[in-house]
């Protein structure tokens, strides 16, 4: 199965921070005091942002006959 692979795009600040967005999707920013926190950030707010997805796409479709199917990407 194929696999998503997503890069982060990461810069230090003046004040020592890590700001980070993913390449992929660039609505996706956040920050961390660490890369590991950046890192936990960032899924956070990729998730977040799938999910706003997931609902905005969802009211699209209200009252029309489809078929949902999951998806699953390793």
């Amino acid at each position: 199965m194929n696999k998503i692979d997503f890069t982060a795009i990461i810069e230090e600040s003046q004040d020592g921070w890590f700001v980070g967005q993913i390449l992929e999707m660039p609505e996706v920013i956040s920050q961390g005091r660490t890369l590991d926190e950046l890192q936990d950030n960032l899924m956070d707010a990729l998730n977040l942002v799938i999910e706003s997805h997931r609902d905005r796409t969802s009211r699209l479709y209200e009252g029309r006959k489809i078929i949902r199917k999951p998806l699953n990407i390793a």
